[in-house]
């Protein structure tokens, strides 16, 4: 099993975030968030390979301090269009599944990565972690990796779940908090900003003044540094 990360490119990130954050201010609050996934996705053992897929340089040179495999995009087409383009690869290279996590999920862990890979059945099969309110896809695992056409944004979860039923799958559904709380509206930076976590992104936030701005004193213990994972290979 795979984990794909796709990333946007950094300077066009979080444009939902415009009325509170300044552009400089969205593209490391996405840094920070991406770094946290990554580091959380380097500490899965039952993951056989990380590949990030995107063509920002801050993004790629990330995805290398990591271990993982860098998958060049031509252009920015959005996160369907990313996710396919690795499921399609890791399908027609004998990989027996993947996951898809986006980088906007500071919170998510080990334990909650491991969590869906332990319900997650073998091929046919897909799993999907719900955004907070049921309204996107946080992620999705697919065995075989292009079980399903991808349809990320607005309404992607029950979009999902109808398009696994179509394919003859039982979806199905985990909620975890940490997956669950991706960060797109100043609403999300709130939540985030009242749960404690020693993360880089709440570290970021503090330092920052954003916490403070934001009406938020407390954002957690300060930043963590874990080591970077190691290379585990190609698909």
């Amino acid at each position: 099993m795979w984990a794909i990360l796709p990333v946007k490119n950094l300077d066009a990130a979080k444009q939902r975030l415009v009325d509170v954050l300044s552009p400089a201010e969205r593209r490391l609050l996405l840094r920070a968030m991406l770094e946290d996934v990554l580091a959380t996705l380097s500490h899965v053992a039952a993951l056989d390979g990380v590949a990030v897929v995107s063509r920002d340089p801050v993004a790629a040179s990330l995805a290398r301090s990591y271990g993982a495999l860098l998958m060049m995009e031509a252009e920015n087409r959005g996160q369907s269009a990313a996710v396919s383009m690795a499921a399609v690869r890791l399908a027609a290279e004998g990989v027996d599944g993947m996951i898809t996590v986006p980088a906007d999920v500071p919170l998510a862990t080990p334990a909650e990565i491991g969590k869906v890979l332990a319900v997650h059945g073998p091929a046919l099969a897909l799993t999907i972690v719900p955004a907070r309110g049921e309204n996107g896809s946080n992620c999705v695992a697919c065995s075989p990796a292009d079980c399903i056409p991808f349809r990320f944004g607005d309404g992607s979860f029950f979009a999902h779940l109808e398009e696994a039923r179509c394919q003859g799958i039982t979806p199905q559904a985990l909620h975890l908090p940490g997956l669950g709380l991706d960060i797109d509206t100043p609403a999300d930076l709130r939540v985030l900003l009242d749960r404690p976590g020693d993360t880089r992104t709440h570290a970021y936030l503090a330092e920052s003044g954003i916490a403070r701005r934001l009406g938020k004193r407390g954002c957690g213990g300060g930043s963590i540094r874990v080591t970077a994972g190691q290379a585990r290979g190609s698909p």
